[in-house]
């Protein structure tokens, strides 16, 4: 006599537990996995400003920063005789001082041009080396050294303490006998 064959199956208890364990080790290993999304970039502020643009995309070599409209518009020009391109991200430069060193080392307020028919109040520029335009910024939170080669932006209360910051540091390199 032959035994009946018995077909045996997955009840549905079990293809749901099936089911859940497959989509906890989905989830387990999927969670570090990151679709690469583009991050957005940081409103440009005088402690990001050169860091930000030389890392741009759309570095490439010499670039100019000018700014109008009491900095709250800002364009970008690669090279020399290309045409200034609005710079596309947020900005945070409202109401910006810009000074400069001179030669008897005093501290003196840079005062710019028009560009379409708006007055300027930050001309910078950015070098293949990673070199830019040394200047101090002053907003209402405080005044900032941005150095023109090494080190990062350094926050003061005063313009007067960036500019006995920059003399410091100007003679360290002139009596140190490096040259840049």
């Amino acid at each position: 006599m032959h035994k009946p064959i018995t077909q045996k199956g997955f009840s549905l208890i079990e293809l749901l537990i099936v089911i859940v364990v497959i989509g906890g080790v989905l989830a387990l290993g999927l969670g570090n996995f990151s679709i690469a999304t583009k991050p957005k970039p940081k409103a440009l502020t005088p402690l990001n400003l050169k860091k930000s643009i030389i890392n741009a995309k759309t570095f490439h070599g010499h670039t100019t920063l000018l700014c109008v409209d009491k900095c709250q518009k800002c364009y970008l020009r690669q090279g020399l005789t290309s045409s200034f391109k609005p710079y596309a991200n947020k900005i945070d430069l409202k109401n910006i001082h810009v000074y400069t060193v001179d030669k008897s080392d005093s501290l003196k307020e840079l005062e710019y041009a028009r560009y379409n028919d708006e007055k300027i109040c930050l001309v910078m520029d950015f070098y293949n080396n990673g070199s830019s335009t040394q200047l101090i910024l002053e907003d209402k939170k405080g005044a900032y050294f941005l150095p023109a080669f090494f080190g990062e932006p350094k926050k003061f209360d005063s313009p007067e303490d960036a500019k006995e910051y920059w003399l410091e540091k100007s003679h360290l390199v002139s009596n140190s006998g490096e040259i840049y």
